[in-house]
């Protein structure tokens, strides 16, 4: 009898572990989650717990193609007041793994423009950090 409970507690301490694991496509949401916030707030931390210090942002403001390292992108865009959140929404359209690579699909309707990004994610370490911002904007 105490066998069988020994193992029924040790089956049941697994199981909640397992339970309490997040899934690759919730660290995921919650990685592009820091990233909407840490825009909106201006939060320098935030972008970094986000992004891999060596990613790339690529797109256009309006035809004209840019290229930036992350460091430049989150000094400027930590910089200056909190956004109103209210004005903005940002939403995940899609999200796509494989293995420890994944793609994010997002639109972000901010006051004046739409965004519509396209993030490449790698795990690192167990975390899933941003490698890769493409994006292109739309005008209203």
């Amino acid at each position: 009898m105490k066998n069988c409970l020994a193992l029924l507690i040790l089956l049941l301490s697994g199981l909640s572990l397992n339970a309490q694991e997040k899934s690759d496509r919730d660290q995921i949401t919650e990685t592009v989650n820091w990233y909407f916030e840490g825009m909106m707030e201006r939060n320098l931390e935030k972008l970094e717990r986000a992004f891999l210090p060596e990613a790339r942002l690529i797109g256009y403001r309006g035809e004209n193609l840019t290229i930036t390292d992350f460091k430049t992108w989150s000094g400027n865009t930590a910089s200056g007041n909190p956004r109103n959140a209210k004005e903005y929404r940002n939403e995940i359209v899609s999200i796509r793994v494989q293995g420890n690579t994944a793609s994010v699909e997002t639109e972000l309707y901010w006051p004046e423009i739409y965004y519509y990004d396209f993030l490449t994610l790698i795990k690192v370490e167990g975390s899933w950090k941003i490698v890769h911002k493409s994006w292109w904007e739309k005008p209203l």
